[in-house]
């Protein structure tokens, strides 16, 4: 699981110059491995489904923020526009026989939003070829049941507060599935008083300010829960119930408005537990 880990990371991290995905976006095109041409692929079929608020070409926005390296600044409204222009999945053209993908001048990517689940999901498979029927791996925010407990019953995952990262809004009990949460409290710098988190929206080029906190997604698909814990997060709490209605076959989800009002969709109702008053969403 470790050397999963290690590969993955070798092949999809932006902070390594060796990297594919570095190297793609040096070069503008490159033959990718089968894993990583399988998450251009998957994230271009999101971009579509999500009307464009999954986009993995928000990468020089990122820099410009200075999210990858941590050298945080403020980019100026014109710098963002100028930006933006090249902000749009559907210039990326992938050949599916080659693998080869070529990004049109100026272009980066990031599989940041996907690579987690997708690594989480891995780790599930290698464990459960190995005959592991029952555990939990947990890669920051990012939780992935095996099974159930060896007595049957479900794993207890807790859902963090936004607010205080100390405390849960509530427990889900988990069973071979994979539970993630995306939230402004994750990553975020202050500047002039104001606080500036990770989660950018590709149609404005600036951190999201919809009125969701947080945001955690209940799926059998690791890759599925890590990109729709963040889309849903830009989407607002009105377009993530209209989407998950829309797709509430291939997922579930805890939704943490801006007043604190926490929101679960109800296919999980009969195993979610909260301290507090929540709501369940019906299709």
């Amino acid at each position: 699981a470790e050397e999963e880990i290690d590969r993955l990371d070798a092949l999809l991290s932006t902070g390594d110059a060796d990297s594919e995905i570095a190297k793609l976006n040096v070069d503008g095109s490159a033959k990718l491995s089968e894993d990583a041409g399988y998450l251009v692929e998957r994230a271009l079929e999101l971009y579509q489904e999500t009307d464009g608020t999954f986009d993995i070409a928000i990468y020089p926005v990122m820099e410009a923020w200075g999210f990858p390296t941590q050298k945080y600044r403020v980019p100026s409204d014109r710098e963002i526009q100028k930006l933006l222009k090249n902000v749009n999945s559907q210039k990326i053209k992938i050949n599916k026989k080659t693998n080869v993908v070529t990004l049109e001048k100026n272009m980066k990517i990031d599989l940041g939003g996907i690579a987690k689940g997708y690594t989480s999901q891995r780790i599930a498979k290698i464990y459960k070829k190995d005959g592991v029927k029952s555990g939990v791996i947990s890669l920051g925010g990012n939780v992935q049941a095996i099974g159930t407990k060896t007595d049957g019953s479900r794993w207890k995952v807790g859902v963090q507060s936004p607010d205080d990262t100390e405390s849960m809004i509530g427990a889900y009990e988990a069973a071979d599935e994979a539970v993630i949460t995306s939230g402004a409290y994750e990553r975020y710098f202050e500047k002039d008083g104001k606080t500036y988190h990770h989660i950018i929206d590709p149609a404005t080029g600036k951190p999201s300010e919809k009125d969701l906190k947080s945001v955690t997604i209940i799926s059998k698909n690791g890759t599925l829960s890590d990109t729709l814990s963040t889309t849903l997060f830009v989407m607002g709490k009105d377009k993530a119930i209209s989407y998950w209605k829309e797709h509430s076959k291939e997922f579930n989800m805890i939704l943490v408005d801006e007043n604190n009002k926490v929101y679960i969709s109800q296919g999980i109702k009969d195993h979610f537990s909260s301290d507090s008053d929540f709501t369940v969403i019906k299709k």
